[in-house]
């Protein structure tokens, strides 16, 4: 009988494996063997795509005579620095005594492409090949992967997809990234008085460069705008509140051209001249023409996938997504959370009946203790399935991310900022097994003569989930609400949580005539889109660069975005590598750098669906496609080939070089002089 080999990603898995397995063999160089068994690793990718000077020396110079560069077979090497270990696994691959080889690599798209390659390039024949699937390092799931290996041909469309990913990206790469230094580089290096300068393109790079510049220059358009808000202050019995006046259907302002939005004037005098028309009618004082009360139930939210976790820990902790990614990368290494590369944010049926082996480990994570006392209390863990956190069909490679309940002593050895983000994917976590929030509303309508004022109120009436992840801090000013809030939504809830306030307010009568204590004249500004910060970046790259900051509508619309989970802090990163975007570590505040600005100019006025998000996502969505069977790589390729071909032969028939320096004059202005990344 013949021996099996086990190929990992990475010797630290690796020897997870070998652990699992109970391999009591010796460790060489480069794999651990026994009687019946043998484990190796790679080290990341051991291959690679062979640059154009492989194909003909030709290619090594930068020309336009040689563009478009669409090679019909595709060239591959091992990575200089790896032929070692390289050389090792080829070995084992190809020794007559290993039958079966099971494939451990990451389980998706791009862990599929590294072994893959591995195989190519050491030309493997006539084994048995399994894939071995797993959502954590845990020695249970490990040993369940294998049990449940399935031959690796029935991962044929995932690798196909992996292969035209790759190739995509290097052909769109260097096509574009040559053709556009060539026609372009020496204006962006003269203006920027420096030597060389290479317009590095990527399918998804460019288009998130695009969607910064676009968002700084939105920024840099708008023109402030003040409005009137008029408000009275009415007397509930010793306790006042404060309502905003709406030109509903009625008033004598109902659709006036004086008006800002329905809630707010243009100019001050006309907001003076409603208070003069008011106080006219004395004593001053307003009927409650209609006072409803309702409970607003508020669910804990979806559990993490990697983007949302990369927002989370953005905004908590000011650390980048590709911080994050190493983090939660380690804890799945460590045995501490599932497989982080994931887009999901539900679990599956089968982890929904095993939970409470999770929930169990979790008691030697001290914090969690008392939550977990109370989810046994109410037993609610045994009906996960039937819930909102559980659903086959949202989920395509991985589920959402979850803590294990297991690796407590590594959890030790962590930094503090790991500990941290340990705390937020096990809180969110237990969230799901509480009941909702529950907010007591009241809405009062309050009429002065014909015109009508609204004010809203709320209170939280039962923590429910928010006894885990925490009461939200109310907003300064609450009963201010934000331009946003006024113009869009109308009064928002002041969220006083004083109860005999709140129970005065709700033993309101409707018909009742109330005095009112003074009419007062706000004055409110418009405010210009927000910057994007590292976080929100990534979830508006997830929605196809849409910035939703809605939790509920993110889960909803949620389709085809740019880039994967797995490469999205990657692509940032690159860009901040470049200079193409600065990121503020303190903040994570992203913007774009006057390099970036004349990149996109180029790109905008060459090859401007680049810039496309939708287009972007839509390439994305054309891998789906391949991977679940749907198109053929013969399909895709024609539509790459056809795009890149198209593309290459519009830029080469331009001449706007003389348009774009009006361009750059324009973005320079807002940078210093003789500093291309810094602003003014």
């Amino acid at each position: 009988m013949g021996k099996s080999l086990y190929i990992a990603e990475k010797p630290s898995v690796a020897q997870e494996f070998a652990k699992a397995l109970k391999l009591s063999g010796r460790r060489n160089d480069g794999y651990i063997e026994s009687e019946d068994a043998i484990v190796t690793w790679c080290v990341g990718h051991l291959v690679t795509m062979s640059y154009p000077e492989a194909y003909d020396e030709k290619y090594k110079r930068w020309s336009l005579a040689t563009l478009p560069f669409l090679p019909k077979e595709f060239k591959y090497e091992v990575i200089p620095g790896v032929e070692k270990q390289f050389k090792i696994v080829s070995r084992l691959l190809n020794r007559k005594d290993v039958e079966t080889i099971y494939v451990c690599t990451d389980s998706g798209r791009e862990g599929e492409y590294i072994y893959r390659l591995v195989e190519q390039m050491a030309g493997v024949k006539g084994k048995k090949r399994k894939r071995v699937w797993i959502d954590s390092q845990t020695e249970e799931e490990i040993l369940r992967g294998i049990r449940e290996a399935k031959d690796l041909s029935e991962y044929d469309n995932l690798s196909s997809s992996a292969y035209l990913r790759a190739k995509e990206d290097y052909l769109m790469g260097i096509n574009f990234s040559r053709l556009l230094t060539l026609k372009y580089g020496d204006s962006i290096s003269n203006y920027l008085k420096s030597k060389y300068s290479v317009i590095s393109v990527g399918r998804v790079m460019t288009c998130v460069l695009g969607m910064v510049v676009r968002r700084e220059r939105e920024i840099r358009e708008f023109v402030e705008t003040p409005f009137y808000r008029v408000v009275n202050i009415v007397d509930a019995g010793g306790q006042t509140f404060e309502g905003e006046w709406k030109a509903v259907k009625g008033s004598r302002y109902f659709q006036s051209f004086d008006l800002y939005k329905e809630n707010g004037f243009k100019e001050r005098e006309k907001a003076e001249e409603l208070v003069s028309y008011l106080k006219e009618k004395t004593p001053l004082q307003c009927e409650v023409l209609s006072i409803e009360k309702k409970k607003e139930k508020k669910n804990p939210p979806l559990l993490f996938n990697l983007a949302e976790l990369q927002n989370e820990c953005s905004r908590r902790f000011k650390i980048s997504p590709d911080e994050t990614l190493q983090i939660v990368q380690e804890m799945y290494e460590k045995k501490l959370v599932t497989y982080p590369r994931t887009d999901a944010r539900v679990l599956s049926t089968a982890v929904a009946k095993e939970i409470h082996k999770n929930l169990n480990g979790l008691m030697k994570y001290e914090t969690s203790v008392p939550y977990l006392n109370e989810i046994a209390a109410m037993g609610s863990h045994k009906g996960l399935a039937k819930t909102r956190y559980v659903n086959d069909k949202q989920i395509t490679d991985h589920y959402a991310i979850i803590p294990t309940g297991q690796g407590m002593n590594a959890l030790k050895s962590l930094p503090y900022t790991a500990r941290q983000v340990y705390d937020v994917i096990v809180r969110r976590f237990l969230s799901i097994f509480y009941p909702p929030a529950i907010y007591q509303k009241v809405a009062i309508i309050t009429k002065m003569r014909e015109e009508q004022f609204f004010a809203n109120f709320k209170v939280l009436a039962e923590e429910g989930y928010l006894k885990v992840l925490g009461v939200p801090n109310p907003k300064k000013n609450a009963s201010v609400p934000d331009e946003k809030q006024q113009m869009e939504e109308g009064p928002a809830d002041t969220g006083n949580t004083d109860t005999a306030f709140f129970e005065r307010i709700q033993s309101l009568k409707k018909g009742m005539i109330l005095p009112v204590m003074g009419l007062n004249i706000k004055e409110g500004k418009t405010s210009p889109p927000k910057r994007y910060n590292s976080g929100s970046l990534i979830l508006a790259m997830e929605n196809a660069g849409q910035l939703i900051e809605d939790e509920e509508l993110r889960a909803q619309i949620k389709g085809s975005g740019i880039g994967t989970s797995a490469t999205r802090g990657e692509i940032l990163k690159k860009l901040f590598h470049n200079k193409y975007l600065a990121l503020n570590k303190k903040t994570q505040i992203v913007t774009p750098t006057l390099q970036g600005e004349m990149i996109y100019d180029v790109v905008d006025h060459s090859i401007k669906s680049l810039l496309n998000p939708e287009l972007t996502a839509s390439w994305e969505k054309g891998l789906t496609y391949v991977a679940e069977g749907e198109i053929t790589s013969e399909e895709y390729m024609q539509k790459l080939e056809h795009f890149i071909l198209s593309r290459t032969n519009s830029v080469l028939g331009m001449h706007n070089q003389y348009q774009l320096q009006s361009c750059y004059d324009k973005a320079a202005q807002f940078y210093k002089k003789g500093n291309k990344g810094e602003k003014k």
